[in-house]
């Protein structure tokens, strides 16, 4: 909505307009900054001043009022400053001024609000510009090594820039609430262990430290979560992880419980919810949604997925070109030992080009592939090494999810009460709560949530 709007009155055709009445129209009357992270700066917004006049208008003055003592900058038409004099602006023409917000540490705790203005004036008039901005303070780590047992807390958000790092035999713990927000090169690299503890009240995030609109939505912001050759013992519990590049990535490992995922999220990642290459991992009560490819096993291992939703929408953010899950043994040429198990889950994915949502490429004898209680996007197996027992293809119909709005990228993984995932779940196979922490009750639903 315009700021104000004034009535055109001069018939002339040239010269400059003087009448107070001028029309001078802006784009917008405030610019607003979502959270912005102390001293890292903000995204760059701008209003423009329209000179709806058939002839030139003069700005007296475009002054941002808090000067050079604001924590907002103002760039007017290409030329940075606090205030300027006598622009002219061509009949039915505009200016642009350019702004953003760098923010000084203080004390606070929680989120503080910030605001400015910009007032310009005009034959007479004088109207403003309002400008606020929510601050945020944060604890900033740079190419942080961690190099004995660590605990990080919930006090503050954990900015990373240029990357983390756990040696060898180390241990990071992050206690309930913990937020890590990762700069676009900033690699977790996990040579020991992570050991994440949240709760269905407080769970422990990692995400892009990009917190203003668009970027706060968009996948690919950060590198993901690397669990590397050493690492060992790893157990992420009611942990968000979103908007990577990757979301966790687990090498070759001996360890028979390499990766523990308990009542996490793994949301809107651009390539491999999870990769995983020849190691181990075990997920229970998991939502992967909306990745490039929600999990990639390769080159065989050991994996189990208990009471987890695999989905992916075709939308704006990620293409969806591959099938949720793709599952190899082998290297190219070479096989190698697998056994991978889904139990209670619901393996889905809607719109793109994929028409078979589990991909298997076997070129060994020692694959051992079983879904058990799944509902599944995909046509029928004829492989002998590859069970379903009390599975179901979803055929012509959908899990009947909660809400889904790919307009506006809401997405609600829940089932409705019509699901036919609903009361399907075999008890040997089901855990006691779901993702939301709540208690699951007979008959036991299928999927990451119960009904």
């Amino acid at each position: 909505m315009s700021a104000f709007v004034a009535a055109t009155v001069s018939c002339k055709k040239t010269g400059t307009i003087t009448d107070k009445n001028a029309s001078v129209l802006t784009s917008v009357d405030s610019l607003h900054f979502d959270t912005v992270f102390t001293t890292t700066g903000s995204v760059t917004q701008y209003v423009k001043i329209f000179n709806n006049n058939d002839q030139n208008l003069v700005l007296s003055n475009v002054e941002l009022m808090g000067g050079k003592s604001s924590v907002f900058s103002m760039n007017l038409d290409g030329l940075a400053g606090t205030s300027f004099s006598n622009i002219e602006i061509a009949p039915n023409d505009s200016v642009y001024v350019f702004v953003k917000v760098s923010i000084d540490a203080n004390n606070k705790q929680l989120p503080f609000i910030v605001q400015d203005s910009i007032r310009f004036s005009f034959n007479g008039n004088t109207r403003f510009i309002q400008l606020d901005a929510y601050g945020r303070n944060a604890i900033y780590l740079r190419n942080k090594i961690i190099a004995k047992d660590t605990t990080f807390n919930d006090s503050l958000p954990i900015v990373v820039l240029g990357g983390l790092y756990v040696l060898p035999n180390v241990t990071l713990n992050l206690n309930k609430g913990t937020s890590l927000y990762f700069h676009a090169d900033a690699a977790p690299q996990i040579f020991g262990t992570l050991i994440a503890k949240g709760d269905s009240n407080n769970r422990v995030s990692f995400l892009c430290d990009r917190l203003d609109i668009p970027y706060s939505k968009y996948p690919g912001s950060w590198p993901g979560i690397y669990f590397n050759d050493s690492s060992k013992n790893n157990v992420l519990t009611f942990t968000n992880i979103k908007n990577a590049y990757q979301g966790v990535i687990v090498t070759k490992s001996s360890d028979p419980a390499k990766l523990t995922l308990n009542q996490c999220i793994i949301d809107n990642i651009s390539a491999e919810g999870i990769l995983a290459t020849n190691s181990s991992v075990k997920a229970t009560n998991c939502l992967i949604s909306n990745c490039g490819t929600n999990v990639s096993i390769q080159q065989g291992g050991n994996y189990v997925f208990n009471q987890c939703t695999i989905a992916t929408y075709d939308n704006d953010y990620v293409s969806h070109k591959i099938p949720v899950v793709s599952i190899s043994d082998n290297d190219g040429t070479t096989p190698y030992q697998l056994k991978c198990t889904f139990n209670n889950s619901i393996i889905y994915g809607s719109g793109g080009l994929v028409e078979n949502e589990i991909g298997v490429s076997q070129k060994g004898s020692n694959l051992s592939l079983s879904f058990n209680n799944v509902y599944y996007k995909q046509k029928k197996f004829t492989n002998a090494n590859i069970v379903f027992a009390a599975s179901a293809e979803f055929g012509g119909s959908t899990p009947a999810f909660a809400s889904i709005d790919l307009s506006n990228h809401i997405y609600d993984f829940h089932i409705q009460d019509s699901s036919v995932c609903k009361g399907k779940g075999n008890a040997t196979y089901s855990v006691n709560i779901d993702l939301d922490g709540k208690t699951r009750t007979t008959p036991y639903d299928i999927g990451c949530y119960n009904h």
